[in-house]
């Protein structure tokens, strides 16, 4: 409790809005619930504010405006999803980024997760199947004045091969594996984060770290639920899963 009192203490000093205060404090408190998971007590300073700088009611539809600090998925069109505020919190947390990184992002969805990583690293690749989606998020982050990052129309199991290396990856949707171009295109003692396991089931956000013989020493953070990472690399694996079943 008194944990909370000074995180509030500190937060109501930085002048912050009634409704970003609240979800800086939702994320806090379910930081410390989840602690016995992730072995994490408290989420970076300069990741909580960056979540409280951005403004995220600009990356969720009108009709959810309302909506946009609880600590909730929201949908925004095309079957996507934007992740709960806790989520963006500790993935990014995760991931560790600093001022020096080139970070490519597997689902842009709204943008908002890009715009996180772009006001901690050097430059965001970030890469969304959906043509609609990557338009208006590349729309919105140009008008919002962010000019070190990057958004590409395509199938994020390939990555982005034009652009790699990178030091850090993030992958804000469910697949049954790791893709693995995106090890390669990993720097060795890279980390990338991401959800792995059934996308109708059983799913763990996973943290990885790439071993100087380009394996990944792998660890399970928390149980979580993603939609799903799509394309044909995606079908690929599937069909190959199928098969083996029959």
């Amino acid at each position: 409790m008194q944990r909370l009192l000074v995180a509030s203490f500190v937060l109501l000093s930085l002048g912050l809005g009634a409704d970003t205060q609240k979800m800086l404090e939702d994320i806090s408190e379910l930081t410390r619930l989840t602690e016995q998971y992730t072995n994490i007590a408290e989420i970076d300073d300069d990741v909580m504010k960056v979540l409280g700088k951005i403004d995220r009611a600009k990356f969720v539809p009108d009709f959810l405006e309302a909506d946009a600090f609880r600590n909730q998925p929201l949908p925004i069109g095309h079957g996507q999803t934007i992740s709960q505020p806790f989520i963006v919190a500790l993935m990014t947390h995760l991931l560790d980024v600093q001022e020096s990184d080139r970070v490519l992002e597997i689902g842009t969805g709204s943008g908002y997760q890009a715009a996180v990583l772009a006001e901690l690293a050097k430059d965001v690749f970030t890469i969304e199947i959906v043509p609609e989606l990557a338009k208006s998020a590349e729309k919105l982050l140009e008008n919002l004045r962010y000019e070190n990052i990057a958004v590409k129309v395509g199938d994020g199991w390939y990555g982005w091969p034009d652009a790699a290396p990178f030091d850090k990856i993030m992958v804000t949707a469910v697949a049954k594996e790791i893709p693995p171009k995106l090890v390669e295109q990993l720097n060795i003692e890279g980390l990338i984060v991401m959800p792995v396991g059934n996308p109708e089931g059983n799913q763990d956000l996973m943290l990885a770290t790439k071993r100087e013989d380009g394996t990944l020493n792998s660890q399970s953070v928390l149980p979580v639920q993603f939609v799903p990472l799509t394309g044909k690399g995606v079908l690929t694996i599937r069909s190959k899963d199928t098969k083996g079943d029959e």
